[in-house]
């Protein structure tokens, strides 16, 4: 009878061992703050994990700078401070420039779905795995919002257009490929857009999506925006703790790739809405005119940004194997 109950006993401790082993909770961090539209979504997309994995996953969703700066989450994820991050891959340009290539490869995208295409149909998820490894971090699956569109005090309907404007553009690959169009790249923070369009020092900025711009006030005084956009659509990726998910039944592994699939959709859906209404908005005022690119001036920025592309493909080489597979992919499916 001893013999009996212990061995229940046994069976017991191993039944509930099993279930602690196949239990997550997690916490993720963001690079959007609270309030945001996006970390909204990326909060439902919390709750979505929750009910995919019947409860057998919890995810905490964190806002940027919760537990760490948003340019060392990646080095959280892989020392298991963080259990996962929701960001831009291109904060890490400084550990690698092969972040900078997959996260935000200036005009290489025009949409959600053409980033995400990459990703899944073009090879870019197994490669990016590739240079994740020896971070410790694994990813899961790739999202985007819309591309930023660009206030403007002035019509600019192509390439051409740029010549000589003066606009806020940041430092790196970004202000590299406005520069090389013919525009004139000052360096300014998010925080001096406004003031700085309203005074004059520029005529155009490179901001963010439609929407927030104009939450921000932009349209007041820069009457003639750029969109759809078309220059930069930076990665949002999903990622985990590669430790965590090489530990996961395969029955969870679904799971999460299913709800980033899940996730990039309500991203894209979301705040392609928000766009779209303020665009109506806006077009309903009569004081504001929307410029609308055609593909083939799309084309020609691509083009520009090109050659912006393949310095950073020389700096290491992962950043090469970036640059191969981006340009191959986008060639072939006649983006560039």
């Amino acid at each position: 009878m001893k013999q009996l109950l212990a061995a229940s006993v046994f069976a017991g401790l191993l039944a509930t061992t099993a279930f602690a082993q196949d239990t997550y909770n997690l916490k993720f961090q963001s690079s959007d703050t609270s309030g945001t539209a996006a970390f909204e979504v990326q909060q439902d997309w919390a709750k979505h994990v929750g009910e995919l994995s019947d409860g057998r996953i919890t995810v905490e969703m964190l806002p940027v700078g919760s537990i760490v700066e948003y340019n060392e989450t990646l080095d959280a994820v892989g020392a298991g401070i963080l259990d996962g991050h929701i960001t831009d891959s291109s904060y890490f340009t400084g550990k690698d420039a092969a972040f900078a290539l997959i996260g935000n490869p200036v005009g290489a995208y025009s949409s959600p779905e053409e980033l995400r295409a990459f990703f899944n149909d073009g090879g870019g998820t197994e490669l990016y795995n590739e240079i994740l490894a020896p971070y410790g971090v694994h990813f899961i699956g790739p999202a985007a919002q819309t591309a930023e569109a660009i206030p403007s005090k002035v019509p600019i309907d192509s390439v051409e257009d740029f010549k000589g404007v003066k606009m806020r553009a940041p430092e790196g690959m970004v202000q590299s490929a406005f520069a090389a169009a013919g525009a004139s790249p000052v360096n300014l923070p998010q925080s001096e857009v406004f003031t700085s369009l309203d005074k004059g020092v520029i005529s155009a900025a490179d901001a963010t999506t439609l929407a927030t711009n104009d939450s921000m006030g932009l349209h007041d005084v820069a009457k003639h925006p750029i969109w759809p956009g078309f220059h930069s659509l930076p990665l949002n990726e999903v990622s985990i703790t590669k430790a965590t998910w090489d530990g996961m039944p395969d029955d969870l592994k679904e799971v999460l790739t299913q709800s980033v699939k899940d996730y990039a959709e309500d991203l894209a859906t979301r705040i392609r809405a928000r766009d779209e209404e303020v665009a109506e908005k806006l077009r309903a005022q009569g004081d504001v005119t929307i410029h609308t690119w055609s593909e083939e001036e799309k084309k020609k920025f691509r083009q520009i940004a090109q050659e912006q592309w393949q310095p950073y493909g020389e700096r290491s080489e992962n950043a090469q194997k970036v640059y191969e597979k981006l340009t191959t992919y986008l060639k072939s499916a006649g983006l560039l």
